[in-house]
């Protein structure tokens, strides 16, 4: 039995519409941060959640920006504002008696990585581990060596210029790091395997960190 809802959050006098769900038992949750132009019906995110909760791990995934807030291109790029709003949102889940209890992990996407991380930098969130899915860790960079959570940083191997972004990433952060390439995949890890590949070393890192 799982606690499974809509939800709707309420941040910056907006509200941001997620999909939450707590397997009972669960001692951690993992909130997504996905990437410009995605939303939490991202098929590639939901199928790393689902693989997520088979470990027993809650999952939140929620939409950063508001359809309205989504039309301004420049919404989806602005880093502070999406940290801002991760931020916010976690501590929404810190103040429900049902989540409060729990560890938090951060898996982020593409820009979506780089909201995660610095988000992961800030004290007042607490979190416990970090996953980046073909992450812009560049523009997380002012904040990598206060990051003090375990950081996986998954690359496709054919995506060299993200690839070289993230080795630069691994090399800059002080806590406990590891960079996993799957070999072959591009940004997108559309190859057979690839993106089961993500999601299996995800749930790992978060099954030993939050579990």
């Amino acid at each position: 039995m799982s606690e499974s809802n809509l939800v709707s959050i309420p941040v910056d006098d907006v509200e941001l519409e997620g999909k939450l769900v707590v397997p009972e038992g669960a001692n951690g949750l993992v909130v997504f941060a996905h990437g410009s132009g995605s939303s939490r019906k991202s098929p590639r995110n939901n199928y790393v959640a689902d693989v997520i909760r088979q470990r027993g791990l809650g999952t939140l995934l929620f939409d950063l920006l508001t359809e309205a807030e989504d039309q301004r291109r420049e919404n989806r790029f602005d880093i502070p504002l999406l940290t801002d709003r991760l931020v916010a949102v976690t501590e929404w889940l810190r103040d429900r008696p049902q989540t409060a209890p729990l560890r938090y992990g951060y898996f982020g996407s593409s820009t979506g990585a780089a909201s995660a991380l610095r988000g992961a930098a800030r004290d007042a969130t607490d979190i416990d581990a970090v996953v980046s899915r073909g992450g812009r860790v560049d523009l997380a960079t002012p904040v990598l060596e206060d990051v003090t959570a375990p950081v996986l940083l998954i690359v496709g191997g054919n995506d060299m210029q993200v690839l070289d972004l993230n080795r630069d990433a691994a090399n800059a952060l002080t806590c406990e790091t590891e960079l996993h390439v799957v070999e072959g995949a591009g940004h997108l890890f559309e190859g057979p395997g690839q993106l089961e590949e993500v999601a299996d070393v995800a749930a790992d890192w978060f099954e030993a960190n939050l579990g």
